[in-house]
């Protein structure tokens, strides 16, 4: 799949910042080329560059005015072999517990509804998924992930929410998401995770990383209690898996 993928292009992102497009949609094969850059760009540590931002699709390359003509840059990142990054490192495997329904998963009864499916087969569904972490993006260490089940697929709501609590797992279109922080979202938040995607007391901060695979477990409101009270004490609640325990 990857001879048919659209070739590189640099963009200009300000006076501070470029961006490499690898191509034009949501595609794993389009994002393990963006992981594969990189690493591979970090990897080389370009003089001048101070961050690297991999999304979907795009690779966003920041860098010091000051430290680096962005003229002298940009002939560097077009020295490089852009079309063949080399291979995507390993992500990490995670199962996150989630409480469906009820205060944590205020939209689950909707959605099921709306597909004509009963809360228990929407929960079936959802938890039943392997979902791959396209990127971290909107607020701090919030996870969007891809492989959210078809008959799950939801349009966004047509008014969003102005707060939802931190750890809401939910879905919005094609894609589901983990939140991080309390924050406004028009998603449908099907449940709610313990975990601390974000802490900035944490290194490092974000618990999930693009390129790495989640899996949900269904628990209890007991239990969602219990683990949140050993987030609070600093419980990360979860460590990554080996990835071939997510293995289809």
């Amino acid at each position: 799949m990857t001879e048919t993928l659209p070739p590189a292009r640099i963009l200009h992102a300000g006076d501070a910042a470029f961006v490499i497009e690898l191509g034009e949609t949501v595609d794993p094969a389009i994002n393990d080329r963006i992981l594969a850059l990189d690493a591979r760009l970090r990897e080389a540590a370009l003089p001048g560059v101070t961050e690297l931002v991999p999304t979907y699709r795009s690779l966003l390359v920041h860098f010091d005015p000051d430290a680096v003509d962005g003229l002298e840059l940009l002939g560097r990142l077009r020295g490089l072999d852009l079309e063949h990054p080399g291979e995507a490192p390993a992500g990490r495997a995670w199962t996150v517990p989630v409480c469906y329904g009820g205060e944590h998963g205020v939209d689950l009864e909707e959605v099921a509804e709306r597909h004509g499916l009963t809360v228990e087969e929407a929960v079936r569904l959802h938890a039943g998924g392997t979902y791959r972490v396209y990127m971290i993006g909107f607020a701090p260490g919030f996870a969007y992930l891809g492989g959210l089940d078809q008959r799950l697929h939801t349009p966004r709501r047509v008014n969003p929410r102005l707060k939802t609590p931190a750890g809401s797992v939910s879905v919005g279109g094609i894609q589901a998401a983990i939140s991080s922080v309390e924050a406004p979202s028009g998603w449908h938040l099907l449940g709610q995770t313990p975990v601390r995607a974000f802490d900035p007391g944490r290194e490092p901060p974000f618990l999930f990383a693009a390129g790495d695979t989640v899996r949900f477990r269904p628990i209890d409101a007991a239990e969602f209690a219990a683990l949140a009270a050993r987030a609070a004490d600093g419980d990360p609640l979860i460590r990554p898996e080996p990835a071939s325990e997510h293995a289809s």
